[in-house]
Parts: structure tokens; sequence; C-alpha cells
């Protein structure tokens, strides 16, 4: 005879590894060096946290200067017509 197990404590699923959220974050940040640095997988995956961290704010950065600088070209061209 099989009796049912109760468990005395029942602790959240994120206690024994990483939440679905966390991961999904991560996996953006993977995605983001590998679609705009042509970075692989494996590079990003193998970062430490805090230079990979660096990294995405530097290209988050770059892409608002550029983004600044095309704004201005864009008034530029419009004013001179």
């Amino acid at each position: 005879m099989r009796t049912q197990r109760t468990w005395r404590f029942r602790l959240p699923a994120t206690f024994y590894g990483l939440s679905e959220d966390y991961k999904m974050g991560v996996y953006e940040e993977f995605f983001a060096l590998k679609y705009h640095g042509g970075w692989s997988f494996f590079e990003a995956y193998n970062l430490p946290v805090a230079v990979r961290r660096w990294f995405l704010q530097r290209l988050v950065d770059q892409k608002e200067k550029e983004k600044e600088q095309h704004e201005a070209a864009m008034r530029s061209a419009k004013h001179k017509r």
C-alpha cells in the first residue's frame, strides 16, 4: 500500500532555480548582444554578468547617440528644402 506524502514546507519553485522572468531577461540580453553586436550565444553566455551588463548599457548608449544624430540630420535636411 502506497501513501501520499505531505511536505511540511511548501517552497516556491524559484527556491530551486531561477524564475522564468529572470531567465527570459537573460535570454533577451543574449539576443541583443547577438542581434546588434554579432556575439555568439556561447560568447554572451560565458561573459561575467557585470561585463555583459556593461556591454548592454554601452550598446544602449550607442544606439541613443545614433538616434540623436539621425534626428539632427533629418531636421537639417528638412530646413534646407
